[in-house]
């Protein structure tokens, strides 16, 4: 576990999935992300690498042949990263293609994940992923974060808001009870002041695709930022959360889950990533848990 800190805040951050474990609020004597709780859900903050969501029949399509991929959003959440680069406000750490992972997924590939804490605004995360195709093939991928946030102490998630800053109307699908998606279903959310009650008729899942968003807020009961997520880099955002656990995750996507009864190749997946031989692409976010 490597830590990162400065006047606001502690992060721990472990090698197994180079997952964001803790954030500890110095200044206000809390903790901001969930616990992982594996009686609620086990994850703090994972990285979905190289798939997000699940495959039919845990199964996918490359040129012809089919692999399995049995777990959901991929493997790279399960595997050991190597940290290349640690100081107190900045870790790099990378993960690259091995016999066992091109025996599920036949790409090579590395992958750096770099966090690191604003110089300026102490508040302020800076996540980079950094996906580079090291094969003589083209490489597709998705890839996706999915940090679990608490609420303000003193707070259920329920009396919180959610914020979307500059909007007035958006549009979403949700997924069915086995996790895929149904874009058939397009469902409007009106917003008023650009937030919505957390608890008004949220589905499990909310998927927002085609660049809607810019960024994402959890906000306090009286309607003042909690978190705020940066996701300019993303062309779909998701809102889920379970109904026993104390926690919102806002989750940045390139890439998402297949839609029901999907039957066709990776390449034809929606916002499939695609990378040439040798080619590397950068997708940055950010994270401010406001005070």
């Amino acid at each position: 576990m490597h830590i990162l800190e400065n006047t606001a805040l502690s992060l721990a951050i472990a090698d197994k999935g180079a997952e964001l474990s803790r954030v500890w609020d110095k200044e206000l004597g809390c903790e901001r992300l969930w616990s992982a709780d594996p009686a609620v859900w086990n994850r703090h903050a994972p990285i979905l690498f190289p798939f997000v969501g699940k495959v039919i029949d845990g199964k996918y399509r490359l040129n012809g042949r089919e692999y399995e991929m049995k777990t959901q959003h991929g493997f790279a959440r399960d595997l050991d990263f190597v940290c290349t680069e640690e100081g107190t406000d900045s870790l790099c750490q990378v993960l690259c293609s091995t016999a066992e992972t091109k025996a599920r997924y036949p790409f090579d590939f590395r992958l750096q994940v770099r966090h690191r804490l604003d110089a300026e605004n102490p508040r302020l995360l800076h996540i980079e992923w950094e996906i580079s195709n090291t094969g003589g093939e083209t490489m597709y991928y998705a890839i996706g974060g999915h940090p679990g946030f608490l609420p303000p102490e003193g707070a259920r998630k329920e009396d919180c808001l959610l914020g979307f800053p500059g909007k007035s109307e958006l549009h979403y699908i949700s997924a069915n009870p086995a996790g895929f998606a149904l874009p058939d279903t397009v469902h409007t959310l009106r917003l008023s002041d650009s937030r919505v009650p957390y608890g008004a008729t949220l589905p499990e899942t909310w998927i927002f695709e085609e660049h809607q968003l810019d960024a994402v807020q959890l906000l306090r009961p009286d309607g003042s930022p909690w978190v705020t997520l940066h996701c300019e880099a993303f062309p779909i955002l998701a809102v889920w959360a379970k109904a026993e656990g104390p926690f919102v995750c806002l989750e940045p996507w390139c890439g998402r889950t297949d839609d029901e009864g999907f039957t066709g190749e990776i390449a034809e997946k929606v916002c499939e990533e695609a990378l040439a031989p040798g080619e590397t692409k950068r997708i940055p976010y950010r994270i401010e848990f406001h005070r």
